[in-house]
């Protein structure tokens, strides 16, 4: 038994101040949990908190706490643990990974710095996360963790080497820990998004053309679907509704280096297109 239900479990979601976090905090309110909120972000999560308590429109829903958290600090994750634990007597159903960060550039220019500023958030503070929750979900016989992965763990994108790799770690994380799981009634839902409208890939966008991006999903699809996947159990929850990402997935399954040579092919079409237009004159 993972997660059976939404209503009066405890749920703590990290990367709660916005985006994909903030949705999912708010879809697990809707539906009677008692959402635990974190962000490293205090004026960003006291106002999602804030907003929360404001929807409820005097509805009997679940409690609200929001706890200051920096994800990579294993001290103060374990201290949100203990919070959400104490929450409502006890027991800890549900935790959700969302916390992370994005950075992006041709390898010949990315900084030590951004990269490790990448495996610090989106792999140590998920792996910060699980070691946190875990004794009390071992104790319990029963709980779920949900990942934010990406497409971009499961594809070699270009310019997105160092994103690319924290993604992947996550994705390979989960599968291992999901196998050391088996049998413990604690189950893991990794999700694969594509390019979500959330500050992260506006930001993203700003900065690089070299991208292309085009965010179809919005953060509450995304919530919405992984909730319910979690209730499923579902090992692996991909959302790429656009026709290209979808179709190199499929090619990457069938044949990596074909799809290595597909993406490395449009990059470099890319690189030409913007060289030209650079050069067009006024």
């Amino acid at each position: 038994m993972t997660l059976t239900a939404i209503a009066n479990a405890v749920a703590v979601v990290t990367g709660a101040a916005s985006g994909i976090g903030l949705a999912t905090a708010r879809v697990l309110h809707e539906r009677g949990a008692h959402v635990v909120l974190a962000d490293i972000n205090e004026s960003g999560l006291q106002e999602a908190a804030q907003r929360l308590l404001q929807e409820s429109n005097g509805q009997e829903r679940g409690k609200v706490l929001a706890v200051v958290t920096d994800v990579t600090v294993e001290a103060q994750v374990e201290a949100l643990m203990r919070q959400a634990e104490a929450l409502d007597g006890g027991h800890l159903d549900l935790v959700v990974t969302s916390a992370g960060i994005g950075r992006g550039g041709p390898i010949d220019g990315f900084a030590a710095r951004d990269m490790e500023a990448l495996l610090a958030i989106n792999v140590m503070g998920t792996f910060h996360c699980v070691k946190a929750a875990l004794p009390t979900m071992r104790r319990q016989g029963r709980g779920h963790f949900i990942f934010l992965s990406s497409v971009a763990g499961k594809l070699p994108v270009p310019a997105l080497s160092g994103y690319c790799a924290s993604k992947w770690a996550v994705r390979g994380f989960s599968a291992a820990l999901r196998a050391e799981l088996y049998g413990s009634g604690i189950g893991i839902t990794t999700v694969y998004p594509s390019w979500v409208d959330t500050p992260m890939v506006q930001q993203a966008e700003a900065d690089s053309q070299l991208l292309n991006i085009q965010a179809l999903l919005t953060p509450e699809q995304v919530a919405g679907e992984m909730i319910q996947a979690a209730l499923q159990n579902q090992h692996d929850l991909t959302l790429a509704p656009d026709r290209d990402t979808a179709l190199i997935l499929q090619v990457m399954q069938q044949d990596p280096e074909k799809a290595e040579e597909l993406m490395g092919r449009a990059f470099q079409q890319r690189l030409t297109q913007l060289q030209a237009s650079h050069q067009e004159p006024a």
